[in-house]
């Protein structure tokens, strides 16, 4: 719907579109230009009021004034608003839109289009480092809830001219803004047209949860793939170095996350901590890590299969200090120290800083050493518990730790019930699930071990000196399925 070129016709449409005198963060005023009726709309709390002050200042000087009348609206916004960001609409939908995301409107009697004054300032927190991703050397900032000031982190890093944001909205109440950044000279073109036409197609109120809302709406999964499918991550240098190597990134307003797009596993064992050491620290802390996928998958799911169930090979190997235990006590030993440090893991993540030093030491040296004198734990299980847990915490990605740990809580499970059987046919399931994880685009999950790349996979499993690691090309994976 278009606007009138009455003013009062126009206000009426506002006054049954919006909550004007009910909604005290609505700001409006009549106004005269010379002898010219006008009409502001805005959002209180949006606006640089100071800005606003000096426009309409000038706006309504008597040297500014002294034509009495606006004539020609484009003519006079040129010579009369000298602020940047200044646009023109005609559209009912979309100034309701930007007034509501910021921007303020100026209606002026006879024209059939409004002003857009983009002076809006957004409430927001300190630009600094993200507590899951933090590196003991290196750059200090973090994404923050506003979008405006992510794409000035990534562009602050990157000033290329090539450099792109476009902008989308998402949800039909919500109307929340996400952009779509690339480098125009390197990205896919077929997963960048894909990706803006399932944005663009979205049939949803609103983005309850911002990014991860966004994340599970382009690429649904099945309950039983618990992997992650898309990398999320907080810090501009890595968004930036993906962003280099061809990579998409979506960026959601009020998220402190980006979304990088496409994904295989093997991105969710990468650090930046790699890259602020040597090449040879760098190497062996990411060789480290991948040790731990393993162990902590595996460590506890073997510990019960052979303590519980082959009692003559865990005593040749000295796995129990204690003899001979009984299956069904081993069992609820193990399950009982998934469940404490799933707890302990679980409480002290959501507790306050001040707190989460005393809860590790509670549950470390009281509650541990109490369960054990109690006979609801024994050392060595709770000695393997800590050391999958401690695996667990080392590697990079939370998403890939816990999509770890609920693979680790299965396979616990069907062992308890059915042994060496259910152990394997558990661990079958689980490649299977890890085999079926989808993919936005339809990458292989497994590039570059499957298909298989010599050079791509060196550089994941290697951490190489940085002349060597500049991305001078950027790697094929494959067309975009449909």
């Amino acid at each position: 719907m278009s606007l009138s070129n009455k003013l009062e016709e126009n206000i009426q449409y506002l006054s049954k579109a919006l909550p004007i005198g009910s909604s005290f963060d609505l700001i409006n005023r009549e106004l005269l230009l010379g002898k010219t009726n006008a009409y502001f709309l805005g959002v209180n709390g949006f606006c640089k009021t100071d800005i606003l002050q000096r426009i309409f200042s000038d706006l309504q000087n008597p040297l500014y004034t002294a034509d009495e009348t606006v004539e020609d609206l484009e003519r006079y916004v040129r010579a009369k608003i000298g602020y940047a960001q200044v646009t023109f609409s005609d559209s009912w939908d979309t100034i309701i839109r930007n007034v509501l995301s910021g921007p303020s409107a100026l209606f002026i009697d006879g024209f059939a289009q409004a002003i857009l004054i983009d002076v809006r300032t957004y409430p927001t927190r300190g630009i600094s480092e993200p507590d899951l991703e933090r590196v003991t050397r290196g750059s200090r900032d973090g994404f923050v809830e506003t979008l405006l000031f992510n794409a000035n982190l990534i562009r602050r890093r990157v000033r290329s001219p090539r450099l792109c944001f476009s902008m989308h909205s998402v949800g039909t109440e919500s109307k929340t803004d996400v952009s779509i950044a690339y480098l125009e000279d390197s990205v896919n073109r077929e997963l960048l047209a894909k990706l803006s036409e399932t944005i663009d197609n979205l049939q949803v109120t609103s983005l309850t949860m911002g990014a991860k809302s966004l994340e599970e709406l382009l690429l649904p999964k099945h309950w039983w793939n618990p992997l992650p499918s898309i990398q999320i991550t907080e810090r501009p240098d890595v968004a930036c170095s993906y962003l280099m190597e061809g990579h998409i990134l979506v960026l959601v307003d009020n998220s402190p996350v980006v979304l990088i797009l496409p994904c295989t596993i093997f991105q969710f064992t990468q650090s930046p901590e790699d890259y602020y050491n040597s090449p040879s620290v760098g190497t062996y802390f990411r060789l480290v890590r991948f040790l731990c996928i393993p162990v902590s998958l595996l460590l506890m799911p073997l510990f019960l299969l052979l303590t519980a169930f082959f009692p003559d090979f865990s005593s040749r190997w000295g796995l129990l200090s204690s003899g001979e235990m009984g299956q069904g006590r081993i069992i609820f030993y193990v399950l009982t120290v998934e469940f404490i440090l799933d707890l302990f893991k679980y409480s002290s993540s959501l507790s306050s800083g001040k707190f989460s030093g005393s809860l590790s030491v509670v549950g470390g040296l009281i509650i541990g050493d109490i369960a054990v004198s109690l006979n609801w734990l024994s050392v060595e299980v709770l000695f393997y518990g800590a050391v999958a847990l401690l695996a667990s915490l080392s590697i990079s990605s939370i998403e890939l730790s816990d999509a770890l740990r609920v693979y680790r809580v299965f396979l616990i499970a069907v062992t308890s019930f059915w042994g060496l059987p259910g152990f394997l046919i558990g661990l079958a399931l689980v490649l299977l699930s890890v085999i079926t994880t989808p993919t936005f685009g339809g990458f292989s999950y497994f590039w570059p071990l499957f298909p298989f790349n010599g050079k791509a996979l060196g550089r994941l499993l290697f951490r190489s000196p940085t002349p060597k690691a500049q991305p001078t090309r950027i790697w094929h994976r494959g067309s975009v399925r449909k």
